[in-house]
């Protein structure tokens, strides 16, 4: 006896077996009428529930002229396929003598090997359970390049073309992004990412595109592309240290703030602290650090904040500022500790205050012996206005987008890596692409 102050729904009444229901093939227009079970495999033998004979060209009836087996793939048991072979009668009009075969539409896409429930059920393991091709056509026990088509084509057609994908995004953050590294080089693209729910605080980023090259040509290009509608909605692009997304943003998007983002001028900070650790070191030894050189075994905590430090780490930094050589290493490594206490300050008025004056420090009049230091506050003075504008617009860092690049790594690790950028293309945007909530919508 059912609860009425429960709020788990009622069970559904149990009813004699039905394999048309069990095997989900009801939702196809079609009906079980024999099995046949396989070691390897399951056949289902079906038939049309409604049959239509109207001839597509006169409207006139038809009569049954014969019959033709179609055999499709199905959703699989276990790690079982299963095939649905099914009987379609193929019918002669009366009137204008035509023959013509009942139609699939409800069954398969034209020209699929799969139902529209395989198509979907390949689908939703590729989106949500980030299981590879190769894995998908296993199980279903089909080719490569039949689970490929499948999943490419209801991809694009549900996923990657909904007409309402780019809606609300007004924080877009760029960077590049090697997707294949060869022997002459690596090939790189630029990734578009909407940044939109981590400024809003409503959900993960998620990738808009991804776009062959790392130009200002290639952001323009693809900006361009969109609907005016998109670009006027654009408010914050949130990029690294490259000029040319900045450039392209600033003639596609020149409403939108360009946002420099503290991931990136820490990591350039930090860049030219390792760059002057190296050059102390080889002023003292002659060549590069030793395992037991205090530079070298310093390396990792002078990266460190100093807030997190151990009395172990500020022990070595101790006796590393005792060398007289090392005076230009505990410069810069006190400036980049000062950018991190910045962009850490918990009011962002008085973080933006702290990082002006740092970047006022080092702009110009630097002391000899600090080329290093002296470079960094050349770039830093160069993208002032970016790189302040972050304390303006919190929740505009590019960080997300780098770990997406991260997913991206992962996604090529379980592939095996990639040969064709338009296939990268289309897992990339279905792997990081932000679509579990609409598979969940639409199922």
């Amino acid at each position: 006896m059912s609860d009425a102050t429960s709020t788990t729904p009622a069970c559904p009444p149990v009813t004699s077996p039905d394999l048309t229901t069990f095997a989900r093939v009801d939702t196809l227009g079609l009906r079980v009428e024999a099995q046949q079970i396989w070691p390897d495999k399951a056949i289902l033998f079906c038939s049309l529930v409604t049959v239509d004979d109207r001839c597509p060209r006169c409207g006139a009836g038809g009569r049954v002229h014969d019959q033709v087996l179609r055999r499709f793939t199905h959703l699989p048991v276990g790690r079982r396929p299963t095939w649905l072979s099914v009987r379609v009668p193929r019918f002669r009009c009366d009137g204008c003598g035509r023959v013509w075969r009942h139609s699939l539409k409800t069954v398969a896409r034209p020209r699929s090997k799969l139902t529209r429930a395989a198509d979907w059920w390949a689908l939703c393991q590729v989106v949500l359970d980030h299981t590879p091709i190769s894995g998908v056509a296993a199980v279903l026990g089909i080719s490569w390049d039949t689970a490929h088509m499948a999943v490419t084509d209801v991809g694009t057609q549900l996923l990657i073309d909904h007409p309402g994908r780019l809606d609300g995004v007004e924080v877009v953050g760029v960077n590049e992004h090697a997707w294949r590294h060869t022997r002459k080089g690596d090939k790189y693209v630029t990734v578009i990412i909407d940044l939109t729910p981590i400024r809003d605080d409503t959900g993960p980023a998620r990738l808009l595109d991804l776009v062959e090259g790392r130009s200002k040509k290639a952001f323009k290009t693809w900006l361009e592309a969109q609907t005016d509608q998109f670009r006027a909605r654009v408010a914050i692009v949130a990029m690294d240290g490259f000029t040319g997304f900045k450039t392209a943003a600033a003639e596609a998007v020149p409403d939108a703030t360009a946002v420099m983002d503290p991931f990136h001028v820490v990591a350039l900070a930090g860049d030219k602290l390792n760059a002057t650790r190296q050059r102390v070191q080889r002023e003292l030894t002659g060549g590069r650090g030793r395992a037991d050189d205090p530079l070298y075994k310093a390396r990792r905590t002078l990266r460190t904040g100093r807030a997190l430090l151990t009395d172990k780490q500020k022990a070595r930094l101790s006796t590393l500022w005792a060398i007289d050589e090392a005076v230009p290493l505990e410069v810069t490594w006190l400036t980049y500790q000062d950018i991190i206490d910045a962009y850490r300050h918990p009011d962002a008025d008085v973080g933006k205050k702290l990082l002006t004056s740092v970047i006022d420090r080092i702009k110009t009049a630097v002391p000899a012996g600090l080329e290093e230091l002296a470079q960094l506050g050349r770039t830093l003075e160069k993208r002032r206005d970016d790189i302040l504008a972050w304390f303006d617009h919190p929740g505009s860092s590019n960080g997300p987008t780098e770990a997406i690049n991260g997913r991206l790594e992962h996604l090529r690790g379980i592939a095996l890596g990639f040969r064709n950028l338009v296939n990268y293309r289309l897992r990339s945007l279905l792997e990081a692409g932000g679509f579990r909530p609409l598979i969940h919508s639409l199922s």
